[in-house]
């Protein structure tokens, strides 16, 4: 075996490899994010009577949501790399992306107008929330439309469509130069909230009461080609891997400075603490986990029902702000001391994550497996070619990887705010 295809089946190898604790990561994330929309007093999420405890939970949450999308994006980039195959065609990876995350947030699109958002959502705003484009709208009331949380499928959507093009860029990155290049991304996402308010307008406030301007806030959390940068620097992580260059950090020591990190981010101008001060922290766990998931090393996250509410994430996702918007209509002016307000914030919980399983189950799962498939007429040709352009030693490990590749890059869904 010459040392071209030691390598080549080296990094195979570790594609071959399932991800459980990554997918268990995934509902902690989506979790900060329940945590921090059931915090909010401005839309009135918020249940508990008492000004002091609704305020400290409201400024401990404050950026948990920011927090987990970041997550999600640099999550995104990261599997989609893990799972990349190269014989795979452009029009089959964007046909699986959208079976997994279009049904979902028509069910849940839908519902959100008939519940509440018909409204106050003009039709246009509900148009564009449905075709998902609405992150490209600096309109506040525009990219948070119908079902809050769905900009960052819009987002997302971006991610997917550019991903054949950013991959090629990435590949082009010489091993030696892909930690420079994560350290240039981490860069970037910080000059981001730099430029946002040094050239953006203070004002108008959204209505929430952010200390930022609705364009500041669409540019530095919202506007894809910005958040970009965010899934890049999954993809160079994933690269960084999966060519061996991965520097063994422990995952105690990296959560201890995402505490740190996010501890920081409620206290410095609000910008940098939506991403730059966690991302750091929060990107390099990704492949802290993985490689521990490559390694078979024990972890909670890898447990069955961790893995169970991870497959549901993107579900409790969507679903999760329907449920505190409708929980806060059906309550009216109703507010809770701090036990009784606690439990209902567990009863939010537990309702999420009940209809998260019902449209995973009843939804997500069956048209995912239904159209994630390519129909079997003429494919065999087309595998045959794409073998042969790619050489013996590298079409057999990357034939024997598919199936278990296919299924980590479902699992990597977006998400998320997600």
């Amino acid at each position: 075996m010459t040392v071209v295809e030691e390598k080549a089946k080296s990094e195979s190898d570790r594609r071959r490899s399932r991800l459980p604790s990554l997918t268990g990561m995934r509902f902690l994330a989506a979790l900060a994010v329940f945590g921090f929309h059931s915090s909010l007093q401005i839309p009135a999420n918020s249940v508990f009577a008492h000004d002091g405890v609704a305020d400290t939970y409201q400024k401990i949450m404050s950026q948990a949501g920011a927090a987990g999308v970041t997550f999600f994006f640099v999550l995104s980039g990261f599997v989609m790399t893990w799972s990349y195959k190269p014989h795979d065609r452009n029009v089959d990876f964007w046909r699986r992306r959208l079976v997994k995350i279009y049904p979902n947030h028509v069910v849940t699109w839908a519902v959100a107008l008939l519940l509440f958002a018909a409204v106050y959502t003009h039709p246009y705003q509900a148009v564009a929330n449905l075709f998902l484009v609405q992150a490209w709208i600096p309109e506040y009331d525009t990219y948070l439309s119908v079902n809050p949380p769905s900009w960052s499928l819009s987002t997302e959507v971006a991610f997917y469509l550019l991903f054949p093009l950013v991959f090629a860029v990435a590949r082009k990155i010489r091993e030696q130069y892909l930690w420079w290049f994560v350290w240039l991304t981490v860069a970037l996402v910080a000059i981001t909230a730099l430029v946002a308010y040094v050239l953006l307008p203070e004002h108008p406030r959204p209505p929430d009461g952010l200390p930022i301007s609705t364009y500041q806030y669409w540019v530095n959390y919202v506007f894809p080609p910005l958040r970009l940068f965010d899934f890049f620097l999954g993809i160079l992580l994933a690269r960084i891997v999966l060519a061996g260059r991965w520097v063994r950090l422990g995952i105690g020591p990296l959560v201890l400075a995402l505490l740190g990190c996010y501890t920081v981010s409620l206290f410095v101008p609000y910008l940098y603490g939506m991403r730059a001060v966690c991302i750091v922290p929060l990107a390099l766990l990704i492949p802290a986990i993985a490689t521990s998931d490559v390694r078979g090393e024990r972890s909670f996250l890898r447990g069955r029902t961790m893995v169970w509410l991870g497959e549901i994430s993107f579900a409790f996702y969507l679903v999760h702000a329907i449920v505190l918007v409708t929980g806060r209509e059906l309550l009216g002016d109703s507010y809770f001391g701090t036990p009784l307000a606690t439990g209902v914030l567990l009863l939010y919980l537990v309702l999420s994550i009940l209809l998260a399983w019902a449209l995973y189950e009843f939804v997500e799962k069956p048209t995912t497996k239904h159209w994630s498939k390519p129909k079997k007429k003429g494919s065999g040709k087309r595998n045959s070619a794409a073998t042969e352009n790619l050489g013996a030693g590298g079409s057999r490990n990357d034939r024997a990887v598919d199936s278990a590749v296919g299924e980590n890059e479902s699992r990597s869904s977006a998400t998320a705010d997600r």
